[in-house]
């Protein structure tokens, strides 16, 4: 760590208190939480309220002080962790504020799960402002979530999208002292990286992947890694693959293979052993292999490598880290185009420039623009219906065609290997450059900049405020339908 790179001493810092799951665990939210935490410890004290489901340290307080201070190369760190279960009952928030004066609270995961401290923001932003890094899946803009998005001062949206609907649901509000970031994902590039033939780990990888394979010869592997739930689309995923062998030769059709990295059967998806007998058992019994272990990352950084492409046909999905993973590792993906994963496909538009939504083009799921990375094989979706539920009344379903998929897969499949590893490489330069900037270290100082930002224009709440009763907020759609 450079301290001169915006270092400040411990007593110099603000002090920001993070709601979201305990950062020491391995879900998406932590695992990034963790990094932000990490890669701005020189310059904020951080306190994780830190979330499990029935929390095996519930009431304890962890310092991760030294541990995060070795990390990064200094001795003044100070993160402690509040263990909660769930994210903590309004009085443990309560008592957690009142013992830390934190100068900041940031929210990080679904604004459902924060209900009750959005109930307590008069009380918080009469003394420091919220923060809250968010995503949102697709489309119509949630103005459903208003009430969520007005009682923040700071809105990161993780996604292109996400920023442009935080934009459109509050466009009707007062946002003077209110600060829109766009802020992605980023992950530690030395953990997910191309092993090539020159690598000191690539005979590790071989032998790994001669494991995976049980020693036979494959020539072509397409990797999926996510949870088996029912928007992943992991049945189209197995289909499109089956389509795709139909259309090869039988001795090549018996060199390819699907890794499957999730649950075999679960309650939120469907029994994935039935589908792989179903479409492969008789005449390709070897194409569909499942992995069920729990990986390091070294090990799944080898299966990302051992992979000519990443799929993802997921119906909603507000970013997808497993094609950013997939990316730094200098593999291809292949991409339904919904939410957060058209940011990493670099689609362009028509003045040569990245993507970005508006209330005329907010998204390109429609395949608006069709220019993109040259890492990246899209996936249009054919249809976009509006699904809902009480909570969230209504949003987009994007479901894309498993034929078109297959198409992709034949797409990469004909070209050489030396091609996919160009393209592949070329995704992660992008991934780690300053345009992008997919890395923690950029996340970080994203993060950092944002919170600069907040703390020069924010004001605390008035002890009370005057409510026009006859004042009707607009809930009318507010972009385009048709794009």
């Amino acid at each position: 760590m450079n301290k001169s790179f915006k270092y400040l001493p411990p007593n110099k810092r603000k002090k920001i208190v993070l709601v979201c799951d305990d950062i020491r665990v391995h879900s998406g939210v932590a695992t990034v939480a963790k990094e932000i935490v990490v890669h701005t410890a020189h310059h904020f004290n951080w306190v994780n309220i830190g979330g499990a489901i029935n929390h095996p340290d519930q009431g304890k307080v962890v310092d991760l002080s030294e541990a995060t201070g070795k990390e990064i190369g200094i001795d003044d760190a100070q993160v402690k962790i509040y263990c909660v279960s769930g994210y903590g009952k309004e009085e443990e928030v309560r008592q957690v504020l009142d013992i830390e004066q934190p100068d900041a609270v940031m929210l990080f995961t679904d604004p459902r799960y924060f209900g009750h401290i959005f109930n307590m923001e008069d009380d918080i932003r009469k003394k420091c402002p919220i923060a809250y890094i968010n995503i949102w899946d697709d489309y119509p803009a949630p103005r459903y979530n208003q009430a969520f998005y007005e009682s923040c001062d700071l809105l990161m949206g993780i996604s292109k999208q996400t920023k442009n609907i935080n934009e459109l649901v509050l466009a009707d509000c007062d946002n003077s002292n209110r600060v829109f970031k766009y802020i992605p994902h980023g992950l530690n590039h030395e953990h997910y990286f191309p092993i090539r033939k020159d690598h000191e780990d690539y005979k590790n990888m071989r032998i790994f992947r001669n494991s995976v394979f049980n020693g036979d010869d494959v020539d072509f592997c397409l990797f999926f890694n996510s949870r088996n739930i029912r928007r992943k689309q992991i049945p189209d995923t197995m289909l499109a693959f089956r389509h795709f062998l139909d259309q090869l030769p039988r001795t090549q059709a018996d060199r390819c293979r699907l890794i499957l990295h999730t649950e075999v059967v679960t309650d939120h998806g469907t029994d994935l052993e039935q589908v792989r007998e179903y479409l492969f058992e008789e005449k390709y019994p070897k194409a569909c292999v499942f992995s069920i272990n729990k990986l390091d990352r070294k090990h799944l950084n080898y299966l990302y490598n051992i992979a000519d492409a990443q799929v993802l046909l997921t119906s909603n999905e507000g970013w997808g880290l497993t094609i950013t993973e997939a990316i730094l590792a200098g593999t291809p993906i292949i991409a339904n185009v919904t939410g957060g994963m058209q940011d990493q496909m670099r689609f362009v538009d028509d003045e040569g420039k990245w993507f970005e939504p508006t209330p005329e083009v907010p998204s390109n799921h429609r395949g608006t623009y069709k220019k993109h990375g040259k890492w990246a094989f899209p996936v249009y979706p054919t249809s976009r219906s509006i699904q809902g539920s009480p909570p969230t009344p209504y949003i987009y379903d994007d479901r894309c065609r498993w034929e078109d998929a297959a198409e992709r897969y034949m797409e990469l499949y004909k070209m050489s290997k030396e091609e996919r590893d160009e393209r592949g490489l070329a995704g992660r330069e992008w991934a780690i450059s300053d345009e992008a900037g997919f890395t923690a270290k950029h996340q970080g100082q994203r993060v950092l900049e944002a919170f600069d930002e907040l703390f020069k224009v924010w004001k605390p709440r008035e002890d009370f405020e005057i409510v026009n009763a006859t004042e009707n907020k607009s809930k009318v759609l507010n972009h385009k339908l048709i794009y």
